[in-house]
């Protein structure tokens, strides 16, 4: 990896970028409306709901993993900034020159090509700006919706990897993922490049292409 994955990312409608404590009303209004639709999928909903207070402590410690370079997990936000969409976010799980992109959508904005938009969007940072060789994107496989994403993308699915995933609540088996994977030489011909996007590094210079 050449470069440390954007600080803030914008599309026509979105804001992509690193959280601040500050967040934290955001947050929890986003999960607290989405829990029950979370749920099936997102293993550390386990913990919700969590006080305002707690919600700053893990925001806090989301800042600190990017500013570190040991993981890089994202807000999305409405252009005003107002409302929080999803999260997402960048993860060294799959080696050297690689990231995995993992996504989640509250339940009022699914529907609308968010996570696509999003998926596509930091498929193509991953290659143009931070140099990698692979992005990952692993799904549950009853999670229908979110395998969808990764085709339309133009990733190939590798296969299913057993008992991969976190448990879906505390004491179950790990779960079965997707394995779904797009090599640098691939992007050229993605359908991610119709989607556009500017990127900002942590002092808000633009980078990348």
């Amino acid at each position: 990896m050449n470069a440390v994955p954007p600080y803030r990312i914008e599309t026509g409608r979105l804001v992509i970028r690193c959280y601040e404590p500050r967040d934290a009303p955001l947050l929890k209004e986003a999960i607290d409306r989405s829990v029950e639709h979370l749920r099936p999928w997102m293993p550390w909903i386990q913990a919700e709901p969590q006080t305002l207070d707690e919600k700053v402590e893990l925001l806090r410690g989301f800042r600190g993993e990017f500013d570190l370079g040991t993981n890089f997990p994202y807000g999305i936000f409405n252009l005003e900034e107002t409302t929080q969409l999803g999260g997402s976010g960048f993860h060294p799980r799959g080696g050297e020159g690689s990231l995995e992109i993992g996504y989640w959508v509250a339940v009022d904005a699914i529907g609308r090509g968010i996570a696509t938009e999003v998926a596509a969007v930091q498929t193509r940072v991953g290659f143009e700006v931070c140099g990698l060789e692979r992005i990952d994107i692993q799904v549950e496989p009853r999670n229908e919706r979110s395998l969808a994403i990764p085709a339309k993308l133009g990733y190939t699915q590798e296969g299913v990897l057993r008992r991969r995933l976190e448990p879906g609540k505390a004491g179950g088996p790990r779960r079965d993922s997707v394995l779904f994977t797009m090599v640098r030489d691939e992007l050229e011909s993605s359908p991610c490049l119709a989607y556009a996007y500017v990127a900002y590094d942590v002092v808000g210079n633009r980078i990348g292409v």
